[in-house]
């Protein structure tokens, strides 16, 4: 085991906590309170704001995943690693193209059911929110 690497792995962790936090929890929500901000142009803003946030938390992930197995790091980083990896890749993989799907026809002027995506993908982040800190400790730890 590097300890370098666990420090590594500990500041990321930390890092992606930091911004899941602010975007998902804290601009999200608030950017629909602005003044005059519809619901159409709140989308379009979030669109681009968590394909930002999605692609950060891809490297951030690969910079994880790297440090890990560089490291050789033990159960109690390597299993919330795999963990937080794999929410992202649900995140991915299938609930933003459904969330994406949903809001191309609200974006084209279309009304419709809300998404049950969304509430998927705030369960997600929840998680991800509840694992990045532990396994930061953990890698601390070591």
């Amino acid at each position: 085991m590097n300890t370098v690497w666990a420090a590594v792995a500990a500041a990321t962790a930390f890092v992606w906590l930091g911004m899941v936090l602010a975007i998902s929890f804290l601009e999200a929500p608030l950017k629909f309170r602005a003044p005059g901000v519809t619901l159409r142009i709140g989308l379009g803003i979030g669109r681009l704001v968590f394909r930002a946030l999605n692609r950060v938390e891809a490297a951030l992930a690969g910079v994880l995943v790297l440090a890990v197995a560089a490291g050789g790091l033990p159960a109690p980083v390597v299993v919330p690693t795999g963990l937080v990896v794999g929410l992202l890749l649900v995140q991915l993989g299938v609930v933003r193209p459904a969330l994406n799907r949903r809001s191309d026809r609200v974006l084209a002027g279309e009304d419709g059911p809300r998404s049950r995506a969304h509430l998927v993908y705030v369960a997600c982040e929840s998680v991800k929110v509840l694992l990045l800190p532990v396994l930061g400790i953990a890698a601390l730890s070591l």
